[in-house]
């Protein structure tokens, strides 16, 4: 078995163990993305199963931590801006494609909250959404918490400068420059249809999607295991052709 010290196997065998703790390192940082992955679903379903709270005391009490937020079920009481509404583009229900209707809620505090009132078709491209009018006068509203939207690395950007009419995501700073009134630096998305069939409420958020992380662990153990396995027949091969 002297073959298998020679330099060219000693730098295949540096290679294929590197490569094989690589894998199952890996699978392992994937199996812990899962761990993060329940955990956070098993956070955002305790926030969301718990009774709503007035939207102004739970950014009093959060402070500074307003991510910690997120799901809350939350409720306000207005009167809706449709004036100032902003429609979001790319927004599809059973497969149309249409818009989230997104209208500031002028509260007696003198801020204001923007709500996401639901989908509405594409034809429905004006603002303010005449085929689904918000509720006139002062009305309470409950929907849960969620934070403003940023573009990532990729996707559209909305212009910055201009009044706009749809947007590509709900950027409250962006929506702040175009109302005269402060916003609060979160927004509502309905539980429940205000009246009328449109707008349709957004689909309450879902907490059983575990993401791909057991998947892609076990891809990266079997990985580990072929090029193992596969390793050993080559040397085996190899030394049926050295005797």
């Amino acid at each position: 078995m002297r073959w298998l010290l020679a330099p060219r196997w000693l730098v295949a065998h540096v290679i294929v163990v590197a490569l094989a703790i690589l894998f199952i390192n890996l699978g392992f940082w994937q199996l812990r993305r899962l761990e993060e992955r329940r955990l956070e679903n098993t956070v955002g379903e305790s926030r969301f199963e718990g009774d709503p709270v007035d939207l102004g005391l739970l950014l009093e009490a959060s402070g500074e931590e307003r991510d910690t937020l997120e799901f809350r079920r939350a409720t306000t009481t207005g009167v809706f801006q449709p004036e100032d509404e902003v429609l979001i583009r790319s927004q599809v229900h059973q497969g149309v494609a249409g818009f989230h209707v997104i209208t500031p809620l002028l509260e007696e505090r003198g801020n204001a909250v923007l709500v996401n009132r639901g989908w509405v078709p594409l034809d429905a491209d004006q603002v303010p959404a005449t085929a689904a009018p918000p509720p006139a006068g002062n009305v309470t509203v409950t929907g849960w918490v969620r934070p403003t939207q940023t573009r990532g690395s990729l996707g559209p950007s909305d212009p910055s400068e201009g009044r706009l009419v749809t947007m590509s995501r709900v950027d409250i700073d962006r929506i702040q420059q175009q109302v005269p009134y402060e916003l609060v630096p979160l927004y509502l998305s309905l539980l429940d249809d205000l009246e009328g069939d449109l707008p349709i409420p957004a689909p309450s958020p879902s907490f059983d999607d575990e993401g791909p992380h057991l998947a892609y662990a076990i891809q990266w153990f079997s990985f580990a295991l072929i090029g193992l396995v596969g390793y050993f027949f080559l040397m085996r091969r190899a030394a049926r052709r050295s005797h």
